[in-house]
């Protein structure tokens, strides 16, 4: 007891020092207390209260500031509402305005700056950005509507970004006929322009075709799949148009993309479709490659060269426009029809 005692006294004798109780009370407030031991705190350490508030109100305008900045610096609608998809939530909350929703997404950035996803696919990244030119579309024709609803003005329609792009320089069939009589004969630099022209010819059809869908079939779940697949195919062919426009192609892919661009203009699916299939799996003898195994060469090692590999396996990049030819053959048995005898499957894609 004399030890609380003496701490008691101990405490109401500092609180006298620091003179904050009056002569005619017999508490304080702890807000008095503190602000005390601050002033203590600043005279210990060479510092003074006005530079400290100063320093106070520069921080109080520095923070209004960046908020000023964060505001000018908004992102456009779009991309605050795709961002927030990415991140799996809502567009708008309610009751909730676009620079709410804006602000929303600031701080989920912030406590969440790495957004991981999941495993993808080139067909999901497809559908993406067919769904975000359809959100462009729908935000281009509300500001339209508005626009004329304020001024009653008559203008001319907006292209709809549901239509697929493609190339419009292409050369007619009749033409890359004619040029393809000289087609295997020896000309590398004539078979790629031939392969090149006739291949640009197939997606200009296809692309054709698709935009003249109705503006509902382009919306449904179907004609967004079959946009997608479209632009999927473009991605694929790139690198294989680009070889073929600079006339480097790997002689063994030149031999059967030639031999099977001589089928299809013959409108001989079907040997096509075998020439395909000796290109892409190929005949060899498993393990591909593999041509000795000791010190005697393979029984079979005569067996294996570059008519027989699977270039298929070769890698990820000929994977892909391998996949893509196969698309434009199926489609190009639509845009020329033939005898059911020379079809592939006849009359199964019809309604693709």
């Amino acid at each position: 007891m004399d030890i609380l005692k003496a701490e008691i006294m101990r405490k109401r004798q500092h609180v006298k020092e620091q003179n904050l109780l009056a002569p005619n009370k017999k508490y304080f407030r702890r807000a008095d207390l503190v602000a005390k031991q601050e002033e203590d705190y600043l005279k210990r350490h060479g510092l003074s209260t006005t530079k400290r508030g100063e320093d106070v109100g520069n921080e109080k305008d520095v923070c209004a500031a960046k908020e000023e900045d964060v505001e000018a610096s908004e992102l456009p609608r779009k991309e605050v509402m795709r961002r927030l998809r990415d991140r799996n939530e809502p567009i708008t909350l309610f009751g909730e305005l676009e620079i709410d929703s804006f602000r929303r997404l600031r701080r989920l950035e912030i406590q969440e700056p790495e957004l991981i996803h999941g495993q993808r696919n080139d067909f999901q990244e497809a559908m993406e950005r067919v769904d975000l030119a359809y959100l462009n579309d729908m935000l281009v024709k509300d500001e339209t509507s508005s626009g004329d609803e304020a001024g009653n003005s008559e203008g001319p329609k907006p292209a709809t970004s549901a239509d697929v792009k493609f190339q419009s320089d292409v050369v007619s069939i009749e033409e890359i006929l004619d040029m393809a009589k000289n087609l295997g004969s020896g000309d590398g630099e004539l078979d790629c322009k031939i392969i090149y022209q006739y291949l640009k010819l197939l997606l200009q059809k296809w692309g054709i075709g698709l935009n003249n869908r109705t503006e509902v079939e382009k919306r449904a779940v179907k004609g967004k799949l079959q946009s997608a697949t479209y632009a999927q195919t473009q991605s694929y062919l790139r690198p294989l148009m680009k070889k073929l426009r600079q006339n480097n192609l790997p002689p063994d892919i030149q031999e059967s993309l030639t031999e099977i661009i001589g089928h299809l203009l013959d409108r001989n699916y079907i040997a096509a479709n075998d020439a395909y299939l000796r290109m892409a799996i190929g005949n060899a003898a498993w393990p591909i490659g593999v041509t000795m195994v000791g010190i005697h060469a393979r029984p079979g090692r005569e067996g294996i060269f570059s008519q027989k590999v699977a270039h298929v396996l070769n890698d990820e990049t000929q994977r892909k426009y391998i996949q893509g030819l196969k698309r434009l053959m199926t489609r190009c048995q639509i845009f020329f029809p033939t005898d059911p005898s020379r079809c592939v499957e006849y009359g199964a894609s019809s309604e693709l």
